[in-house]
């Protein structure tokens, strides 16, 4: 495909043309979880806004020409105080957590990226750059903790668009006698006897969670690459410390060319947030919906807007689903998705828009030949739905119906024998009532049959 890859980059806050580094070696960081807890559904969205990007890359430029690194932060002062609240050890909590994303990874559908790093692997190479980042006067020690000296590099909030005292004004930073100045940020820090640590030469500690993905993303990238993604919130202070040290320990003018960033989800038009009590774990959908319905549903609103989580957005894509099953076909041998199709996705990402297209495949499969059902499915496909066959679609729904098949029968038997009672309006409630529970029944030829809706 000739056609032109168009990214929203923040660091230019412009649409913009993608022109890589290299055409054969395509380089894209995303951060990954902090392991402290189950992945919540606002966690989902970046899973699957990247893994559609990540199919975008290969599919212009080959699967062997893109490397997909996403890591793990599985050493951080949130996985401590939870290990602690939890009442279990660091490394059995951050396996649990390990496990847990990675199903959830699975239930939506997602690709594995190429490279799965986890920080406590990396602290060597996090001491080499934060013993750079010392030379080159770019940091300073005090009482075994090292600092990040924010004024040592003066392109400091660019990212954000904003300088120093706008950014701190709206952040959280942490409060350190330790500190320089206020901006600065934590390289290394002590940990006492019950908290997980390494020798440094400042002594046993561990590392700030800032220097976790510079150094890993160095590592199977390089010292510049293509595209760092994460969701909005990462911005400031994560991503633009991400770049003040990396720049600085690598002397490079450029650290990731391209940052792509998704939007928040709300929750009924309300920010997610515990003490709201409106947070909800990927894991809790996973026995009520089939994971294609929570992807199509991360899916139609740009990435780059927020998005409103509510029951109706996951019962429209329900629906949607249920109706594109009905021409499910399985691809015989490859078949290409035509330019045109293809277009929306590579304009910045547009799945509203690639949607969209499905719908009109759709409609000519729905009047047309099994070619036009191969062509749809795999339009589907492309974006990570109808990926299985239908009958493993509808034996999700049948082993998720509210009502036993014993019970489904009966109800049958009770509408036919109202129906011959001449007690239409019983016989009504009864297919009104199985209806509800996402049966649906069918009278032909004098024989009733039923189905999921």
């Amino acid at each position: 495909m000739n056609r032109d890859i168009y990214l929203s980059n923040t660091l230019t806050n412009k649409k913009e043309k993608f022109e890589p580094i290299s055409k054969n070696k395509i380089g894209m960081y995303v951060c990954g979880p902090t392991v402290y807890d189950d992945p919540h559904i606002g966690n989902a969205r970046p899973l699957v806004v990247f893994d559609i990007l990540f199919k975008v890359l290969k599919c212009k430029y080959g699967k062997s020409s893109v490397t997909y690194v996403r890591n793990i932060t599985d050493i951080d002062d949130k996985i401590i105080e939870s290990s602690k609240q939890k009442n279990i050890s660091i490394d059995q909590l951050s396996e649990k957590i390990t496990k847990s994303f990675n199903k959830d990874c699975d239930y939506l559908n997602c690709e594995k990226p190429s490279f799965e790093p986890k920080a406590t692997e990396n602290i060597k190479l996090m001491i080499d750059m934060i013993n750079t980042l010392l030379k080159k006067g770019n940091a300073y020690e005090n009482n075994s903790n090292v600092y990040f000296d924010v004024s040592t590099f003066k392109d400091y909030g660019k990212l954000s668009n904003k300088n120093i005292d706008e950014l701190l004004a709206g952040a959280r930073v942490e409060v350190s006698k330790n500190k320089k100045n206020p901006e600065d940020f934590v390289l290394w820090k002590p940990s006492n006897d019950d908290e997980p640590g390494w020798d440094s030469p400042w002594g046993r500690g561990r590392p700030g969670w800032h220097l976790e993905c510079s150094v890993m993303s160095k590592k199977y990238l390089g010292d510049t690459f293509d595209i760092h993604g994460g969701g909005r919130d990462l911005i400031f202070p994560h991503h633009e410390n991400e770049i003040a040290q990396s720049r600085c320990a690598n002397g490079n003018k450029s650290f990731s060319n391209y940052w792509v960033h998704n939007g928040f989800i709300t929750i009924s038009n309300e920010k997610m947030a515990k003490s709201q009590g409106n947070v909800f774990k990927i894991k809790d959908f996973h026995s009520k919906y089939n994971g294609q319905v929570l992807r199509l549903a991360l899916v139609s609103t740009h990435y780059k807007q927020s998005l409103d989580w509510n029951d109706d957005l996951l019962t429209q894509s329900q629906k949607t689903l249920d109706k594109w099953y009905e021409c499910y076909k399985e691809p015989n041998g490859k078949v290409l998705i035509d330019d045109k199709d293809l277009n929306p996705l590579y304009d910045d990402l547009n799945t509203p828009g690639y949607i969209s297209n499905i719908h009109k495949l759709y409609d000519i499969a729905a009047k047309g030949s099994d070619k036009d059902k191969e062509i749809f499915t795999t339009a589907c496909n492309f974006i990570g739905l109808l990926t299985e066959p239908k009958s493993k679609w509808l034996e999700f729904k049948k082993d998720n119906l509210n009502i036993s098949e014993k019970e489904i029968l009966q109800k049958i038997k009770d509408r036919n024998k109202a129906r011959d009672n001449k007690n239409y309006e019983l016989a009504d409630k009864i297919r009104n009532e199985l209806l509800d529970k996402g049966v649906l029944i069918e009278d032909k030829d004098d024989k009733t049959t039923w189905k999921i809706k």
